[in-house]
């Protein structure tokens, strides 16, 4: 084995070390209670399934405007959710003291990813730097704490793009599971099919209609059972994120919020428009090779951050392995010149 090789697994080693002791022995993240959180709700949307209740109805008793916990991802995690039921952990001390560990281990993987893509550019120092911010920052901490599951749609969303310069069929489909436990990612559709064209070598209309099928092949096919079951509901609980009232942790409210108070109409769908306006100003930067992949992925998701009208914690956590990926992108293309 080569020095390089040992030192990279060394580091990685180190990097799960920090991840765990920090995690497990100095904030005892299992300790905390987070019944009645989001992650509760993904375990109850799998015990509905077993029972044979469709998760995505209950949103129709509804005005798609007052959020009642409805379940409003594409299905993955709920499936998994139901399948670990089943296999076993069906109450929910015993499935959250399960699916712990293994967003753990995700969390650490994302570390590694950040680690091993910074160090394979010669940047040895900042992967160290990359890697402790992305572990040890507050973002980072609440998620591990409040035990979401965002940990595996982001890190699959950090590989899919790591991928996508060589391995753009496997860069797709990584997207596509990404976007099948939790679609916080969808903003970045347009980025995708943009690179498609770009990278196409003969044929950029075909190219990109098959990257469109791969994306969409993993949430299609989880989703398919529930389409055939109830498609108003399930697709009127994946609009829910678009059409409910402005809502959050954060006690700034976004632009549409505000326009909302003195124009009531102005909400819902509508209300994103200049979310919209502004992130195709991010599209159109990308289509014309202003920026890369890592600094138009970090723009995109900030500008969801930064315009929609619910926000929660758990959503800085998406731009945080960005910031030093982009980085690294913009200082690359800097020192090529």
């Amino acid at each position: 084995m080569s020095q390089r090789k040992s030192l990279v697994i060394i580091c990685l080693i180190l990097i799960a070390v920090v991840g765990v002791v920090i995690n497990v022995k100095l904030l005892q993240v299992w300790n905390y209670n987070t019944e009645g959180h989001d992650i509760y709700y993904s375990w109850v949307e799998g015990k509905r399934i077993l029972s044979g209740e469709n998760p995505y109805a209950r949103v129709l008793s509804g005005n798609m405007r007052e959020n009642q916990k409805y379940a409003t991802y594409f299905p993955l995690f709920y499936w998994l959710s139901a399948l670990t039921q089943l296999l076993g952990f069906q109450d929910y001390s015993d499935w959250i003291s399960l699916w712990r560990p293994i967003f753990l281990m995700v969390n650490i993987g994302i570390a590694g990813l950040i680690f091993y893509h910074l160090y394979n550019h010669n940047l040895f120092i900042f992967g160290w730097f990359a890697a402790l911010f992305w572990l040890l920052n507050r973002w980072t901490i609440y998620v591990s704490i409040d035990g979401n599951l965002d940990f595996l749609a982001i890190f699959f969303l950090i590989l899919s793009l790591m991928l996508l310069p060589k391995h753009k069929s496997t860069a797709f489909l990584m997207f596509s599971l990404s976007l099948a436990i939790k679609q916080i990612a969808i903003f970045l559709l347009p980025l995708y099919l943009i690179w498609a064209w770009q990278s196409s070598d003969d044929n950029p209309v075909k190219d990109t209609f098959i990257a469109l099928l791969l994306i969409l092949v993993i949430p299609g096919i989880t989703s398919l059972p529930f389409i055939l079951w109830n498609a108003e509901g399930f697709f009127k609980s994946i609009l829910f994120s678009a059409t409910r009232n402005p809502d959050g942790h954060v006690n700034a409210p976004s632009l549409d919020g505000l326009i909302t108070l003195s124009n009531p109409d102005f909400i819902g769908i509508k209300a994103k428009l200049p979310m919209v306006l502004v992130m195709s100003l991010v599209f159109l930067s990308a289509m014309k090779r202003q920026i890369g992949i890592y600094t138009s992925a970090l723009l995109t998701m900030s500008v969801f951050i930064e315009f929609n009208s619910v926000i929660f914690n758990q959503y800085f956590c998406w731009v945080v392995p960005l910031l030093p990926l982009a980085s690294c992108e913009i200082l690359l293309k800097k020192y090529a010149k």
